[in-house]
């Protein structure tokens, strides 16, 4: 076998197959077909060869000893080029006939190659510098703003026989209609709504202060011109509005009470001020770190730009489009749903996307290629006990065992813990 690679943004590799090497594989392939010939006047099996053979598709036969070479010689190519493939290869066979070498053309999408420049550890250095500073105090006042809004999360509700307030929790059925037409998506049934957080367009919490139980009112208002449905933005709308519960809320004194209320480990008040303040330390260092990191890898990208195969960059967006589907469904919407909200399709969101799909993809080689060149390595009993962690929250899920591809969670999970020990080497630079 001869081949001559041609590297662009797809990889173009010419291979030449000798008619010496087609030919045993296709006397092989045209022995195996013989034997399942059936021939009038003979037993399968019992067919002399010579008839056998001539029953058998010549061309056929050819085509499959071919594919059977390419898979073999395939594989070859990759691991001697050291070719980092994404997607399946685009193969043709631009010549195929008896006692001739057979030529065939294969097209394959690659991962770019990463050059690290000479300066970034400078680069990287420099960011550390900028960032040295002590962070912000979690002050007192924080934790008791906290504190409030753990309370007002804990608050009971109590129906009342009264027109609704600012504070009041009411359950409401709306129509919004346009040119007396209801807009996409604009009925709802028996919507919670606190009134005063300002979830909806202005004006319209305030139009359902002072309604009571079983009061319908019908009303006009603007949307706003920055509104993220764009088809709407800027435009007048009516709206009816039906109220069916107004509720008082009751909020806790945040007290000691209220603080055991929330578990055995707080015996106080000051044991939950306490917890709170550390929780909110550590996310604001969890916050604090990920802007960092995202500043590493802003350097990066500005230092290193390379050219992204398609294919690349469509799994990629086809993953974060995945990404943004699960997010969606714990809210309560569809992907679709969500296209009809801002009147968009799901290629012009991809379209929008790509920017940030290409960094996503360059960030990771960009850290793989570090963690390479450093020699950065993860233990494998390391990633095997990463991976029970992960399984462990899974275990009453039915069938899971089955619906998870072991090797990937073993190559993500490397590839998560590998991500960690390049940025906090970077973070020692």
């Amino acid at each position: 076998m001869e081949y001559k690679i041609k590297k662009k943004e797809d990889v173009q590799i010419n291979v030449i197959i000798p008619w010496t090497d087609a030919e045993k594989e296709f006397d092989n392939v045209i022995a195996t077909a013989s034997k399942n010939v059936s021939v009038k006047g003979f037993r399968k099996g019992s067919v002399p060869q010579e008839i056998a053979e001539a029953q058998v598709d010549r061309a056929k036969a050819l085509s499959e000893a071919v594919d059977h070479l390419l898979r073999e010689y395939y594989a070859d190519i990759i691991n001697k080029e050291s070719l980092k493939v994404v997607g399946a290869p685009r193969v043709s066979v631009t010549k195929l006939a008896e006692n001739n070498d057979v030529e065939v053309k294969i097209v394959v999408s690659v991962l770019p190659e990463i050059e690290l420049p000479k300066k970034w550890k400078g680069e990287i250095k420099k960011i550390n510098n900028e960032n040295s500073g002590e962070r912000e105090e979690i002050s007192d006042e924080k934790v008791k703003e906290e504190l409030k809004h753990l309370a007002a999360s804990r608050a009971q509700h109590n129906e009342v026989d009264r027109a609704a307030k600012k504070g009041d929790h009411v359950k409401i059925d709306f129509t919004v209609k346009q040119d007396g037409v209801i807009i996409e998506n604009g009925t709802s049934k028996d919507h919670s709504l606190v009134l005063g957080k300002g979830v909806f367009i202005p004006g319209f919490e305030e139009e359902v202060i002072g309604m009571k139980k079983d009061d319908e009112k019908t009303f006009e208002l603007t949307f706003p011109k920055e509104y993220h449905a764009s088809h709407l933005a800027g435009k007048k709308a009516e709206f009816d509005v039906k109220v069916n519960v107004v509720e008082e809320r009751i909020i806790p004194e945040i007290d000691d009470v209220f603080a055991k209320s929330l578990g055995e480990q707080f015996k106080t008040l000051d044991d939950l001020k306490a917890s709170v303040k550390d929780g909110m330390e550590k996310e604001q260092k969890k916050k604090y770190n990920e802007e960092k990191r995202t500043k590493y890898l802003d350097a990066f990208t500005e230092m290193i730009d390379v050219n992204v195969p398609h294919a690349v960059l469509h799994d990629e967006l086809h993953r974060m489009v995945g990404e943004f589907e699960q997010q969606l469904s714990m809210s309560g919407m569809q992907f679709d749903e969500y296209l009809i909200k801002i009147n968009k399709t799901r290629e012009e969101i991809e379209k929008e996307w790509e920017p940030q799909a290409k960094k996503r993809v360059l960030s990771a080689l960009i850290l793989e290629q570090i963690a390479n060149e450093e020699e950065i390595n993860i233990d494998s009993k390391d990633i095997e006990e990463e991976m029970n962690k992960t399984l462990a929250m899974y275990k009453g899920v039915k069938d899971m065992e089955k619906n998870i591809d072991m090797g990937q969670l073993y190559e993500y999970t490397k590839g998560v813990m590998r991500n960690d020990k390049v940025f906090e080497m970077l973070e020692k630079l």
